[in-house]
């Protein structure tokens, strides 16, 4: 069975409780355990990291080389200007999803520029926790 990584980065631990306005009510476990789900229904094994550090993301991308077939990832704020997570995914030689459940592109204007999208093989957002499954459909395509 095919693995998948699905990378969370900062403040995304608090989904359900910050900007419910934006990211909705539900808590992140209930959403991290319906992707869970939903990778298994899909034909992945698929694991879950989330980290408010640089550092650590940067640190399981490279580790992904060896252990996942594809990727999705939710960088957050991080999208907007780590240049060192951008190099990370870019040398890895596994298809990366970039997510948002929001539409970065309805937001703030700094949010309109992504920094990793050149280096992933596509982006997803605006569909709420549908943004992963959405994800998850395009990895069976391409791994």
């Amino acid at each position: 069975m095919k693995k998948i990584l699905i990378l969370m980065g900062p403040n995304l631990n608090m989904v359900g409780v910050r900007e419910k306005g934006i990211y909705g009510e539900e808590a992140a476990e209930s959403i991290n355990a319906q992707i869970i789900d939903y990778s298994v229904k899909s034909g992945f094994n698929a694991e879950i990291y989330q980290s408010n550090h640089e550092g650590d993301l940067i640190d399981k991308i490279h580790s992904a080389k060896e252990s996942f077939d594809g990727a999705v990832i939710n960088a957050g704020a991080l999208t907007h200007y780590s240049y060192a997570l951008r190099d990370a995914i870019a040398c890895v030689k596994i298809p990366f999803i970039e997510v948002h459940m929001s539409n970065i592109h309805a937001r703030e204007e700094f949010r309109h520029t992504s920094v990793i999208a050149p280096v992933c093989a596509g982006q997803i957002a605006g569909f709420g926790k549908n943004s992963y499954f959405l994800a998850i459909d395009a990895l069976k395509d391409m791994i």
